[in-house]
C-alpha cells in the first residue's frame, strides 16, 4: 500500500520539475532593461529584486522536491511543501525584515526570501536542518519542522489549522497598545504585523474569529497593524473552496480593506502586498491580501491527488506555475535568456541537494531530557525574589487611595487577589489586564473592580466576547514584551478556545527552544458549589484537559492569604522564566467569610505584603498543611480545604489526629510534600471535587504508587457528570458527608 501511494506522488514529483524545465524555451527574450528598471512597465518591482525572489523561488521548490528525496531514504520527516505557493516571495520583499511573520507552512518562498535580507542567513539550510530533525536547527532544535528564526522576526507555528490568527492579532495590538503606553515592545514601534493562511483555513473558527476582532478593532479606531495573507490554491487538502468565496467573505468587511492579486504572477503580488503592507503601516489598521495561487505536489507526502482531482485538471495547472511565471517576466525584461533561466534552476538544485546531505550528518535528539529542556525551565530563587518586588511606598499607598491593604484587616479570597493584582500592577507597568467585564464592572464577581480607575483603560479593558480572542491577545502581548493577565470568566468558557494555551501558548517555547515565550497568568473562575446561580456552565469542575499539558502551571488557591503569595508567584514565574500559568479561583470561596461556624471568620485571612514570609511568596509546587500528623492525612484542594477541615475537627473530637494536606498547586503537583505528608501516617484519603475519571485523585494516588507507599489509599471523588441547576448539584458533588464516611471506614471507626 505503502509503495503504491509513493509512485503516484514521485511522478507528481518528477512532472512538475520537468514541466518547467521543458517549457523554458517556449520562452521569449525582450529587450533588455537596467537592475534598477521595473521588470515590466507599471510595476515597481525592478529587475533586480524580480532576480533575488526568483531565486528564493526556485529554492523554495527545490526544498519540496528534496523533501521528497529525503523521505524516501528515511531522513526526512516532513513533507507539506509550498510548490505553487512561492508568489509569496514578492510578500516578504514589500515587508521589512524586523515585522514579525507568522506563516502559513506553504510560505517556504516568503521564509527564504526574508533570509536573504539578512546577512548571514541561510535560509535553505534552517529549513533542510528543520526536514531532517537535526538538534542544530535554528529554531525548533529538531522538535517539529517549522518556518521560525528569531533573528528574522518569524514567529514559529504549529499545525493546528488557523491557531496562529488570534496571536497575530494579539502581537498587532500590542505593538500599538505598548505605544500608546509608552512601552517599548520586542517590535518596532511602526511594524506591520504578517499573518499567512490558506483558503481552507479561512473558514476556520479560530481564523473567523481572529479576522473579526481584527475588523471589530478597526470599526472602533483602535490601531492595529495586521496584514492578513490569505494563499488561496482552491483547496483544503481535497475538499474544494468554493470559487469566489473568499472574496465573498472578505472583500466587503467593515474595518478590513482588501487587496487581492495573481499570486503565480511576481510584479502583481510585489505591487499587491506593497500597496497592503504601506495601508497597515500608514494608517495602523488590518488588511486582507489574497493571492491566488495553485498547489503542486499534493497536500503531503502521502496525500495521492489523483485520489480526487482529474489529471487533465492537474496538468492544467501547470501553466499557472509561478516559477514559469516569473521566468517569463526576467527574461521579457532580457534580464536573463531561457538557457540562463535553467542554468540558475539546476545551480540551486545542486547547492540544494549538497546543503541536504550535509544536513543529514547532523545530530538529532537523542533523550528525553534533551527534548524537554525548553518545556517549563524553572528558577525558584530568581523567581522569590522578583515575587518580593514592590511599588516604592509613596507610589503603593497613592494606588490603594491612601491606605496600605495589610492594614485592612482580614480579607476574603476575592479581595485578596483584588489586592495582590493592585500591586502587581503598581510594580510592573507590563502588566496588563483584559477580558470580558473586567473593566467598569470589575468582572461578573467584582474581582477586578476599581483596577480600571487606578490605572486606565489601556491597562486593564474589556475585550470583545470570545474567549479564542482573549487568549490570543495574551499569547501576543506575551510574545511583545508585555506581561498579560486575562480572565476567563468561568472553566466551562474556556473549553471551545482551550487550543490557545495547549497548542499556542504551553506549546510555543518548546517549539522554539526558549527563544520565544508566553509569560502569562490565566485567571479563571471555575469548580462547583456555588449557591443560588449555578448549572454545569458556572459550576464546571473537569481540570483534567489543563493537567495534562506539558509545563504548564495550574494553581488553585483556596483562602486569601494563598491567593496573594501564589498569584505573586505566578507572575514573577511568568516574568522569570517565561512560564503559563492557570490561576484557577474557586468560585464558591471568593466571598466565604466563615469555616466552622456562621459568623467566626475563620476563613479571612491577613493580606500578606510582597516579601513577607510565608505567604508572600508560595513556591510552585509546595503544599499547605493544616492539623498534627498521626492517624490520617486528608489531601485536597480548592473547595474540599474547608470541607476536609471541618471532617477533621469533627474527627479530632473523637480522638483522631487529622492532618489535612492542601496541594495548592495542580500541576506540578507537590509531590515532596505529599510524599512527607503520606509518610506520616499509614491511612491517606484523597479528597477530590473533580470527576472521578481524569480527575486529581489518580495523578496523587499513582505518585503514592510510584513512591512504594504502603500504607492504606483510598479517595472521595465527584461523579463523572455534568453539573445540574439548584440542589441536584450535590447528588453529583463530593460532599463533606462523604469525606467523613470514608475518613471513618479508613479508620476502623
Amino acid at each position: 500500500m505503502a509503495e503504491a501511494r509513493q509512485k503516484p506522488a514521485a511522478e507528481a514529483t518528477v512532472a512538475i520539475d520537468r514541466a518547467f524545465t521543458d517549457r523554458l524555451g517556449e520562452l521569449r527574450l525582450g529587450p533588455a532593461r537596467g537592475h534598477g528598471d521595473p521588470v515590466r512597465d507599471g510595476s515597481a518591482l525592478t529587475v533586480g529584486a524580480a532576480l533575488e525572489l526568483f531565486a528564493a523561488q526556485m529554492g523554495s521548490r527545490h526544498l519540496d522536491l528534496t523533501a521528497k528525496w529525503l523521505r524516501e531514504r528515511g531522513q526526512g520527516f516532513y513533507t507539506i511543501g509550498s510548490s505553487g505557493h512561492e508568489g509569496n516571495a514578492a510578500v516578504a520583499a514589500a515587508l521589512r525584515p524586523t515585522d514579525p511573520a507568522l506563516l502559513h507552512y506553504r510560505s517556504g518562498a516568503f521564509y527564504l526570501a526574508r533570509a536573504a535580507q539578512a546577512a548571514g542567513s541561510n535560509g535553505l539550510m534552517d529549513v533542510l536542518l528543520g526536514l531532517c530533525g537535526a538538534a542544530d536547527e535554528p529554531i525548533a532544535g529538531g522538535r517539529h519542522k517549522v518556518f521560525g528564526n528569531r533573528d528574522l522576526s518569524v514567529i514559529p507555528q504549529t499545525s493546528t489549522i488557523a491557531s496562529h490568527l488570534p496571536r497575530a492579532v494579539g502581537v498587532a495590538f500590542s505593538i500599538a497598545n505598548a505605544a500608546k503606553r509608552g512601552l517599548p515592545t520586542t517590535w518596532p514601534r511602526d511594524s506591520v504585523v504578517v499573518c499567512s493562511f490558506g483558503d481552507a483555513s479561512a473558514n476556520h473558527s479560530t481564523a473567523v474569529g481572529a479576522i473579526n476582532a481584527a475588523a471589530w478593532c478597526a470599526w472602533q479606531h483602535l490601531p492595529l497593524p495586521l496584514l492578513l495573507v490569505c494563499e488561496d490554491n482552491g483547496l483544503g487538502i481535497s475538499v474544494r473552496t468554493p470559487a469566489g468565496w473568499v472574496a465573498a467573505a472578505y472583500a466587503n468587511r467593515p474595518g478590513l480593506r482588501y487587496f487581492s492579486a495573481d499570486g503565480t504572477d511576481l510584479a502583481a503580488t510585489y505591487d499587491a502586498a506593497r500597496a497592503a503592507a504601506e495601508y497597515v503601516r500608514t494608517r495602523r489598521a488590518p488588511a486582507f491580501l489574497h493571492l491566488s495561487v495553485v498547489r503542486y505536489l499534493g497536500h503531503a507526502g502521502s496525500d495521492v491527488e489523483v485520489a480526487y482531482r482529474p489529471r487533465a485538471e492537474i496538468a492544467a495547472e501547470m501553466d499557472r506555475d509561478p516559477l514559469l511565471s516569473s521566468a517569463r517576466q526576467l527574461v521579457a525584461a532580457g534580464a536573463l535568456t531561457p538557457n540562463q533561466v535553467l542554468q540558475r534552476y539546476e545551480q540551486v538544485r545542486r547547492q540544494v541537494r549538497a546543503l541536504a546531505e550535509e544536513a543529514m550528518s547532523h545530530p538529532r535528539l537523542t533523550s528525553s531530557a534533551q527534548i524537554m529542556a525548553p518545556l517549563a525551565p524553572r528558577r525558584p530563587a530568581d523567581v522569590a525574589r522578583a515575587a518580593a518586588v514592590t511599588a516604592h511606598c509613596g507610589h503603593r499607598s497613592e494606588v490603594f487611595g491612601g491606605g496600605l491593604p495589610e492594614d485592612e484587616g482580614p480579607l476574603t479570597l476575592s479581595l485578596a487577589i483584588n489586592r495582590t493584582l493592585t500591586d502587581i500592577m503598581a510594580a510592573d507597568p507590563t502588566v496588563t489586564v483584559f477580558g470580558e467585564d473586567v473593566g467598569l464592572k470589575g468582572g461578573v464577581y467584582g474581582v477586578t473592580r476599581g483596577l480600571q480607575r487606578r490605572f486606565g483603560p489601556a491597562r486593564v479593558f474589556d475585550t470583545l466576547l470570545d474567549e479564542q480572542t482573549i487568549l490570543g491577545l495574551a499569547n501576543g502581548a506575551a510574545i511583545s514584551g508585555l506581561l498579560p493577565i486575562p480572565e476567563i470568566q468561568y472553566l466551562a468558557y474556556l473549553h471551545n478556545a482551550e487550543d490557545q494555551v495547549r497548542g499556542e501558548a504551553a506549546s510555543l517555547s518548546f517549539f522554539s527552544t526558549g527563544q520565544y515565550r508566553n509569560p502569562q497568568v490565566i485567571r479563571i473562575a471555575g469548580l462547583a458549589y456555588q449557591k443560588g446561580f449555578g448549572g454545569h456552565f458556572h459550576n464546571d469542575n473537569a481540570v483534567g484537559v489543563l493537567r495534562d499539558v506539558p509545563g504548564l502551571v495550574i494553581a488553585v488557591p483556596a483562602r486569601a492569604d494563598d491567593a496573594a503569595g501564589m498569584l505573586r508567584t505566578c507572575v514573577a514565574a511568568a516574568r522569570i522564566d517565561g512560564t503559563v500559568s492557570v490561576f484557577l479561583e474557586p468560585i464558591a470561596l471568593y466571598h466565604t467569610r466563615d469555616l466552622y461556624e456562621p459568623g467566626d471568620g475563620q476563613w479571612l485571612a491577613a493580606y500578606p505584603p510582597p516579601g513577607q514570609w510565608p505567604h508572600g511568596h508560595i513556591p510552585i509546587g509546595r503544599a499547605r498543611g493544616y492539623g498534627e500528623s498521626g492517624d490520617l492525612a486528608l489531601v485536597t484542594f480548592g473547595n474540599g480545604v474547608p470541607m476536609s477541615l471541618r471532617v477533621a475537627r469533627r474527627l479530632a473530637k473523637t480522638g483522631y489526629r487529622v492532618r489535612v494536606i492542601d496541594l495548592r498547586w495542580l500541576a506540578p503537583l507537590p509531590i515532596d510534600d505529599l510524599l512527607s505528608a503520606a509518610a506520616a501516617t499509614d491511612r491517606v484519603l484523597v479528597v477530590d471535587e473533580t470527576r472521578r475519571s481524569g480527575g486529581v485523585a489518580e495523578g496523587i494516588i499513582a505518585a503514592l504508587a510510584d513512591s512504594r507507599y504502603r500504607g492504606q489509599v483510598a479517595r472521595v471523588t465527584s461523579h463523572d457528570s455534568f453539573i445540574p441547576l439548584g440542589d441536584a448539584a450535590l447528588d453529583v458533588l463530593v460532599r463533606e458527608s462523604d469525606i467523613e464516611h470514608a475518613a471513618r471506614e479508613l479508620l476502623g471507626a
